[in-house]
């Protein structure tokens, strides 16, 4: 797998950590992230393997889903629906995963062909006979690659909206933030002391989102894996 567009995608985390617990307690996302993390469901089952070189599914990716479904549609772009990362109905092999993931991590590598005499249908079978003419469909033909289902907005395209920040768990768990929210999860943590509550500010690129994905695959405190191990 090249990493060579690693450095074209980069971003940044805000974490509040627990210094006591040693845990991250939750992170300040933006956008971009939390396209991210959207992606991560609707990315093909074979890219996942490929780019992990795993074939086990546990771990955080049932929190990120349950998020996702109980987000209001408010934050979702006017061209987006939070079904077409639920329940994708075609691969999007067209659309970019922003921020982490490049779309040059997750090759087509499909050939298509038609018959040299109609131009009517395409295979991906070059020993298929045209149904038209009955001749062979063996003549290779070019395949451009659209933009898919990310169309572009006044936002930057995505899923979510960029005028919200939003509050990431430490599994995955996704919320627009808030002060109140903020408070919430300080007294469900049983946080007494903001002494030992401490701000980091980490640079994301390639490396980390794989290593977010995979840890998103393992267990359900994932920023703490990845960013406090």
């Amino acid at each position: 797998m090249a990493a060579s567009s690693s450095a074209s995608s980069q971003g940044s985390l805000k974490l509040l950590i627990d210094t006591n617990a040693k845990k991250v307690l939750f992170a300040e996302a933006n956008k971009e992230f939390v396209d991210f993390l959207f992606h991560i469901l609707s990315l093909p089952m074979g890219t996942v393997i490929k780019l992990l070189t795993k074939n086990s599914m546990v771990g955080s990716l049932g929190k990120l889903y349950d998020s996702i479904e109980n987000l209001s549609d408010t934050y979702m772009q006017p061209n987006q629906s939070k079904s077409s990362v639920l329940n994708p109905k075609t691969v999007n092999y067209g659309a970019n995963v922003p921020l982490l993931l490049t779309n040059d991590v997750v090759p087509m590598g499909q050939k298509f062909y038609r018959c040299s005499r109609c131009y009517r249908t395409v295979t991906d079978d070059p020993t298929v006979m045209c149904p038209d003419c009955s001749y062979r469909m063996n003549n290779e033909t070019t395949y451009v690659k659209g933009n898919g289902g990310v169309k572009e907005t006044g936002e930057g395209g995505g899923f979510v909206k960029g005028v919200v920040t939003y509050m990431v768990m430490d599994d995955l768990e996704v919320k627009p933030m808030s002060t109140i929210s903020s408070i919430t999860m300080l007294n469900k943590f049983n946080v007494k002391e903001v002494g030992g509550l401490q701000e980091k500010l980490v640079s994301l690129d390639m490396t980390e989102g794989l290593k977010l994905l995979k840890a998103s695959l393992q267990c359900k405190n994932v920023l703490t894996s990845v960013f406090l191990s």
